[in-house]
């Protein structure tokens, strides 16, 4: 059998596969890009995360380009225009949360200086290299999401359960689990 040279789960769609091959996994230390996965991710909850990517660009145009300080300034008659935005998925308990978690983002990077700074320490400042040989061995949730997630509703912000934290770990490449025989496992260790 021959070895596995990326991971499956991106099947033969090409968003992901290039979300898989460029972006997953990758350490994020920009503030902007912590919001823009906070915001995907919360989005995916109980969808698909290729109808996300598929979306990906109408969300960057309909939250300001992930901007966290417009964001948070939005206000009722911009959440109504985003009820009707068919470029997004139109679920009025995530818009609001989006809304309501760039809130809760600023006054992170007010008491922390960054939101990289608060983020990171749920992962002890580094990235967590796992050694996955296969997609059932990847947890839905870890100790680390757990408790990254008790502490952010702590903060006020919604969606964002300990799954959600996790694929955001992921994303944000707080976690390494591309599979052990994966190229980009060894690009990221």
């Amino acid at each position: 059998m021959s070895e596995i040279k990326t991971c499956s789960w991106p099947g033969n769609n090409p968003l992901m596969m290039e979300y898989h091959d460029k972006e997953w996994g990758v350490p994020v230390h920009d503030d902007q890009k912590h919001f823009e996965f906070m915001v995907l991710d919360a989005f995916q909850a109980g969808l698909s995360w290729a109808l996300v990517l598929t979306k990906r660009e109408g969300f960057r145009n309909a939250f300001a380009n992930f901007e966290i300080g417009k964001v948070a300034k939005f206000d009722e008659n911009k959440i109504q225009e985003l009820l009707l935005n068919a470029s997004i998925i139109r679920n009025e308990q995530k818009i609001r949360a989006t809304v309501n978690n760039a809130r809760c983002f600023l006054e992170i990077q007010q008491e922390f200086g960054s939101f990289d700074k608060y983020i990171w320490q749920f992962s002890g400042f580094k990235t967590k290299v796992n050694r996955w040989t296969s997609l059932d061995q990847i947890p839905a949730t870890s100790k680390e999401s757990d408790a990254m997630s008790k502490d952010l509703k702590n903060r006020g912000f919604k969606f964002v359960g300990s799954t959600i934290c996790y694929a955001y770990m992921q994303a944000a490449g707080m976690v390494n689990d591309h599979l052990v025989g994966c190229f980009r496992y060894k690009e990221l260790k």
